[in-house]
């Protein structure tokens, strides 16, 4: 494997692997790795990654799972070619071939995918606004200028099987909306975990778990502190 110009090899801080990353692109946040964290995974799960950008969240979930977990397969679905490729050498690098790769827009995701999978997660883009003051491939990443949180849900609903799991991070404050806009979808919150930065902070972002087609019944969890 050739890195180009701009990329480097960083430490996932897991096993000795290691992720590609591209200095001109968007780089992830502690946020992807406590979504990784938060996820439970089953035995042979078929595990999608929405917006999945360089793969960290994927990545990171397999290496957590990998000796408690058998036979699980992930598809990573991300819009920009320069961070789908990113993790397609990140894959080859560490040696994973339990790993496919889509890139394009999940608004039109392939027909091919309906209701394949058993697990999806998802670090969206969850600020609104423009991106006066930002590239625009970095902006996208952070802000809902190619998807919105309701084309997020429908694309979920398409590819979970009956029973499976979403999981995904969002901001705090559109909690609400996450709520009803995965409902809208057959989608079921079950688990929410608040994230602050300190016991004095408020927090700043949740992660939800939702089933498809799951009964009404959620378990709030205690604020993660994420220092």
């Amino acid at each position: 494997m050739q890195l180009g110009e701009y990329e480097v090899l960083e430490d996932m801080l897991l096993d000795g692997l290691k992720i590609v990353q591209d200095t001109r692109l968007y780089r992830f946040t502690s946020d992807s790795v406590l979504l990784s964290r938060f996820a439970r995974v089953k035995n042979g799960d078929k595990i999608a990654d929405f917006c999945a950008g360089s793969g960290i969240v994927a990545f990171h979930l397999f290496a957590l799972q990998r000796e408690k977990k058998r036979d699980l397969t992930f598809t990573l679905f991300e819009l920009q070619p320069q961070l789908s490729s990113l993790s397609e050498k990140t894959a080859e690098y560490n040696g994973f071939e339990n790993f496919s790769f889509v890139c394009g827009r999940l608004q039109e995701i392939p027909e091919r995918y309906r209701e394949q999978f058993s697990l999806v997660v998802c670090n969206p883009p969850y600020e609104k606004g423009g991106f006066e003051n930002e590239e625009y491939h970095k902006a996208i990443c952070r802000k809902e200028l190619t998807i919105t949180l309701s084309e997020i849900a429908k694309a979920s609903a398409f590819a979970l099987k009956f029973g499976g799991r979403l999981c995904m991070l969002h901001r705090a404050d559109r909690l609400a909306e996450v709520c009803y806009t995965l409902k809208a979808h057959n989608l079921e919150v079950k688990r929410i975990q608040p994230v602050a930065g300190t016991p004095n902070d408020k927090p700043y972002l949740v992660m939800v778990e939702a089933v498809k087609g799951g009964k009404p019944a959620c378990e709030l969890l205690p604020v993660l502190y994420n220092r």
